[in-house]
């Protein structure tokens, strides 16, 4: 913090120094809020006199009032302006209106929760009731932007919480498009764990004088927790687990980087009697909710999460912090074991480092400038080491130049004046003295190779060939010598071989007929009857297929003299339905 920043944290000891309305400050105190943290010291003056603010900070350190009694200040000085309140996970913005509720002193600012995975029909009901408080997803409130169900045009408050983490989630045009729904006319805050250029970018875009606040170091852990460093293999990753959870007490949350790896490990653990659960972003909202609000009633000991809980997730009771899977960037690792130690507690946290993750561990290493009271890997059991020059919580560093280490030519060690880029001399390009090549002859006396003076060699090496006529023939055999062969025995004689007949003849084809190709018999008279011929007027028979069985029965019935007056008629084939008349 700048000097005039730490003045006026000095300054104000208490809430009650900051001037808030008489409801708010017992809302506070009946929260046990009586001592503000150095965030909320610096941005709580400055967000009540209506400046931007552009705040960093660690987590953990109290940044949900340090945004939310400025909100709510402002919405019970107007009645009709509306506060938004923008969070990267469902989680964080779940957490961030639990704790708005209990501020909020008066009922008439009602609140609206706008996160993914709820039914929308819900989320409906909340806006019908016309709240002023809306916290929520990027993603979600620009959902109900197209659908016209959110009206932002009284919005004159608006925060962005974990901004870094929603850039990095993707939701920077979401962002831009609900900002500018909202009145040109609002104040913003804006708070980042990190302030990359891109947030650079956004705040000169979106704020307007804004106030720089800076509190505690972003690339240095909270100091109450300890943190140790164990080499493992992949193979003793597991055990090496198995015996840390034995050895601490209270609750421990165990962070994996894949969602598979999340539920695969709580199903492990949970087979070894250990009560554990997992968390991650494929799991319904209404699961997830479900399994923070079990942990913390200490339900189960153990939570596997992925990143997804790595920011914001404020549980007080959570004791250590084992990173199973080192994380893919090395900011999240300050986000990860800052869910320990919270409010001012101790906490622990434990690294399992495998050979494949030594660039993230070296990148981690470099975030934090070496500042870590890191065990020695080699004093862990049941880890691998990788020699005694080693420092304690690092990889070793190659000699010489990067990209070096064999010798002076490829950048290794050096010393005195040979350190400086060798200068090369006429003597580095005298050439050589032969050894042992008095046999080989000069480059004069070679011949010049050519393939037509090749292929000519090779013709006349080679021996001449002999005409046709002078070849044995089949092996200098006569035919009746090949024949006389004996037959063999698996099968049986041969048939006797054919007559041999003249070379240049042909078997006999069989005569045509005197006819040509193309005639073909022009009468009918001159083609055979397909069938016997039957005297003239005689008509063919018809073919006697199955008999009608009601004919047959019409027959009967006219032999036994009943008909349509005597006894029954024959039935008759249905015709339809009868059409009606008109």
């Amino acid at each position: 913090m700048t000097q005039r920043q730490t003045a006026a944290v000095a300054a104000h000891t208490s809430f009650e120094a900051f001037g808030l309305p008489e409801k708010l400050l017992k809302s506070l105190n009946r929260m046990n809020f009586t001592t503000p943290t150095p965030i909320q010291s610096a941005t709580i003056p400055l967000a009540m006199e209506g400046n931007d603010v552009l705040g960093t900070a660690q987590t953990g350190t109290g940044k949900t009032a340090a945004f939310g009694i400025p909100a709510i200040c402002y919405l019970m000085e107007h009645d009709d302006a509306m506060a938004l309140i923008m969070t990267p996970t469902r989680e964080l913005a779940a957490q961030v209106i639990e704790a708005m509720q209990q501020m909020i002193p008066v009922p008439n600012i009602k609140t609206a929760l706008l996160i993914g995975g709820e039914a929308i029909p819900r989320q409906l009901r909340q806006l019908d009731a016309k709240p002023r408080l809306i916290v929520g997803t990027p993603g979600r409130i620009n959902d109900h932007l197209v659908r016209r169900s959110l009206k932002l045009q009284n919005a004159g408050f608006l925060v962005l919480d974990e901004t870094d983490r929603m850039l990095d989630m993707g939701f920077g045009p979401q962002i831009e498009t609900i900002v500018e729904k909202m009145n040109d006319k609002r104040q913003t805050l804006l708070f980042s764990a990190t302030l990359p250029d891109n947030i650079t970018k956004l705040s000169k875009k979106y704020l307007t004088n804004p106030k720089r606040i800076a509190v505690g170091s972003l690339t240095t852990p909270i100091a109450n927790i300890k943190q140790e460093t164990m080499r493992v293999t992949d193979e003793g990753k597991y055990d090496q687990l198995m015996m840390e959870l034995e050895q601490r007490k209270g609750s421990i949350i165990i962070f994996v980087k894949t969602k598979h790896g999340a539920d695969r490990l709580a199903k492990k653990l949970s087979n070894e009697e250990m009560r554990a659960a997992a968390i991650h972003g494929d799991l319904q909202q209404r699961k997830r909710d479900r399994v923070i609000a079990d942990f913390r009633e200490k339900k189960f000991r153990i939570l596997v999460a992925t990143d997804v809980a790595a920011r914001g997730l404020d549980i007080p009771h959570i004791e250590h912090v084992i990173n199973y899977d080192l994380p893919q960037v090395p900011e999240d690792y300050i986000h990860r074991i800052g869910r320990t130690a919270r409010a001012g507690a101790l906490g622990s946290a434990v690294n399992f480092v495998t050979h494949a993750d030594g660039r993230k561990w070296v990148a981690i290493q470099r975030l934090l400038g070496g500042n870590t009271d890191t065990q020695d890997p080699r004093a862990s059991r049941g880890v691998k080491r990788h020699g005694d020059d080693r420092a304690r919580g690092a990889l070793p560093k190659r000699a010489g130049k990067p990209g070096g280490g064999f010798g002076k030519k490829f950048g290794g060690p050096r010393s005195g004046d040979d350190y400086a880029p060798r200068k090369r001399s006429n003597d580095d390009y005298t050439p050589r003295a032969r050894v042992n090549n008095d046999d080989r002859p000069q480059r004069s006396e070679r011949k010049e190779w050519s393939p037509v003076a090749e292929r000519a060699e090779f013709v006349e090496a080679r021996p001449a060939r002999t005409e046709r006529s002078e070849r044995p023939k089949s092996g200098g055999r006569t035919a009746q010598q090949r024949n006389e062969r004996p037959a063999r025995g698996f099968r049986g004689d041969r048939p006797a071989e054919r007559s041999a007949r003249p070379a240049g003849e042909r078997p006999a084809r069989p005569a045509h007929t005197d006819r040509s190709y193309g005639e073909r018999p022009k009468k009918h008279d001159d083609r055979p009857a397909a069938r016997t011929e039957r005297p003239e007027g005689v008509k063919p028979k018809k073919h006697g297929g199955p008999k009608n069985r009601w004919s047959s029965a019409r027959k009967e019935h006219a032999k036994s003299g009943r008909g349509r007056d005597g006894g029954h008629s024959a039935p008759k084939k249905f015709s339809g339905p009868k059409k009606r008349a008109g």
